[in-house]
């Protein structure tokens, strides 16, 4: 439930921030209101594309069956982690820019069709990332934890409207860069269960060796059976007895996100020739 939560309000909140910055711009241009309406139609029109997404990734499991079906979702498992990684990445160099940007590409853009493309695309964005993860973390879910996952999910639609209006309310004790590098670890933490239970998938198929199983065994310090190990195998892929293939492929992720994620050193600007 943790996972869907921080996942849906992650997603919901950059959408959201998205829709109050090209409200802000259009309320200072010659025909708001036109304008306006683009924006409502792009939310739409992202809402029913991301939708057509989740409709199509399920119809393609159900025509799939056996080894075929492990390697479909070990595939999507492994994707949505590395979607997270390059989200994570891609707010953290450009997401003090966002606003000037989207501002750019709504100026540029031809009226209330292309504000609402430019809505559309960016919605969409967010709730393709939103369905491909959620489905990444309902992979081993039966009913009750299907149910537990979409009340995650509806809370953290709730989460980010309230941020949003807090945001939108100018809330002092709001710090949103604190906000947002919260969530990064915690995406990031979720990224490691899923690609805990890609390689795993992989594993239990005989495509990928174990190397060692199991590497070592902490269960009698802390069982992933149940308790808070439980919650942390769920929610950040902690293994009691993880295999030697495992343990590799979190160095692996890490050590990627790492890189990804490392400051990038700011060039002086050259004073130009005379």
């Amino acid at each position: 439930m943790m996972n869907a939560f921080v996942v849906v309000w992650r997603e919901s909140l950059e959408a959201l921030l998205v829709i109050s910055v090209l409200l802000a711009w259009i309320a200072r241009q010659g025909d708001p209101g036109r304008l306006r309406r683009g924006v409502w139609a792009g939310l739409g029109g992202g809402v029913a594309l991301a939708a057509a997404l989740g409709a199509a990734t399920f119809a393609a499991q159900s025509q799939l069956q056996g080894q075929a079906l492990e390697a479909f979702q070990a595939g999507i498992a492994l994707a949505s982690a590395a979607l997270v990684l390059q989200m994570v990445a891609w707010m953290r160099r450009h997401g003090a820019g966002m606003k000037r940007e989207l501002e750019a590409r709504a100026a540029s853009a031809s009226g209330a069709t292309g504000v609402a493309l430019v809505t559309a695309f960016a919605v969409a964005r967010e709730g393709a990332e939103t369905v491909v993860f959620l489905y990444g973390i309902g992979l081993e879910r039966d009913t009750q934890g299907a149910l537990a996952l979409l009340a995650g999910a509806a809370a953290g639609l709730a989460a980010a409207l309230l941020c949003a209006w807090a945001i939108a309310r100018g809330a002092r004790r709001l710090n949103m860069r604190t906000l947002l590098r919260t969530s990064e670890l915690l995406l990031l933490a979720i990224a490691t269960a899923m690609v805990g239970h890609g390689v795993e998938r992989l594993i239990g198929m005989g495509w990928l060796p174990p190397l060692a199983d199991p590497l070592w065994d902490s269960a009698a310090l802390l069982d992933d059976a149940g308790g808070i190990g439980r919650v942390l195998a769920d929610f950040a892929g902690y293994r009691a007895r993880p295999t030697g293939a495992l343990v590799a492929a979190y160095l692996l992720f890490w050590g990627v996100a790492l890189v990804a994620l490392r400051p990038r050193p700011v060039r002086p600007k050259q004073a130009p020739a005379h």
